[in-house]
């Protein structure tokens, strides 16, 4: 029999290119505050606010593993990041271990590291440095991650995502790009290594030539499709202007969201 997924976050632009890369490889359990309608067969929807423990626990019956894509998915104000990032975190880690689910693939982001220069290279494990209050969120779900995987013997993956798209739209995201059907490989090897115990890789596709190194996801056996690369002649023939912060760092415009930047036009 196929495993159930719950994805959280399921009316979210990630998981809608999830659901279709996975197919029909998964029974999904689908969660989220606005209800989806166009359901497949292997598909169920079963709204839950994060905020609520009770209702995540009435998700778990019959699931094998989550894909945790749900909550603040931009850079906001503390009280929406605290309770739909850090609370809701919280909720879903704690409703998983009440009723026995123990593998989460969980959504952290590049925001995590956003204050790393583009001209650095590093690894996935690479230490915080977080750009914004969203990102420190995702310091602080990472964290919980290795909590519950050491504690209570949780298999869990972090995946630093870069960009979820059909392509790369800037030479920032050359390094940073996630293709879709390179996202649900991710996301596989979350969901069927044995013993993963606790892992950090990056969300990333191969992209030749990017600042992040994506060594622990080769040891787990993920084998990216796509190329940002293949993207890189046509956007480095557009504007760009190297002394911006936007294009300096990391985390992109999210670095400058505490002077007037707006991290919801890209990341």
């Amino acid at each position: 029999m196929p495993k159930t997924v719950l994805i959280t976050g399921a009316a979210g632009g990630v998981a809608g290119y999830l659901r279709r890369e996975l197919g029909d490889s998964y029974r999904l359990v689908l969660s989220d505050l606005h209800p989806i309608k166009d359901l497949a067969p292997h598909e169920v929807f079963r709204g839950a606010d994060l905020g609520d423990l009770d209702a995540l626990r009435r998700l778990m019956p019959g699931v094998d593993a989550i894909v945790h894509l749900g909550g603040q998915s931009v850079e906001g104000p503390w009280s929406d990041v605290l309770d739909r990032n850090i609370v809701g975190a919280y909720n879903l880690f704690e409703a998983a271990r009440l009723e026995g689910v123990t593998r989460v693939v969980f959504a952290s982001s590049c925001h995590a590291v956003g204050f790393y220069r583009l001209d650095e290279t590093i690894e996935a494990d690479a230490y915080f440095k977080p750009d914004t209050r969203y990102g420190v969120s995702k310091v602080f779900g990472e964290a919980l991650g290795s909590l519950y995987a050491h504690k209570y013997g949780f298999d869990v993956l972090a995946l630093r995502i870069g960009n979820v798209g059909l392509r790369p739209v800037d030479r920032r995201r050359l390094h940073s790009w996630l293709s879709p059907r390179d996202l649900a490989g991710l996301v596989r090897v979350g969901i069927e290594t044995p013993n993963l115990g606790y892992e950090v890789v990056f969300g990333m596709s191969r992209n030749t030539g990017s600042c992040w190194v994506n060594t622990t996801a080769d040891r787990l056996g993920y084998v990216p499709l796509d190329d940002a690369a293949d993207y890189a002649e046509e956007i480095n023939q557009r504007p760009f202007d190297p002394d911006a912060s936007a294009n300096i760092y990391q985390g992109g415009p999210f670095v400058e969201a505490e002077t007037g930047g707006d991290p919801s036009k890209g990341f």
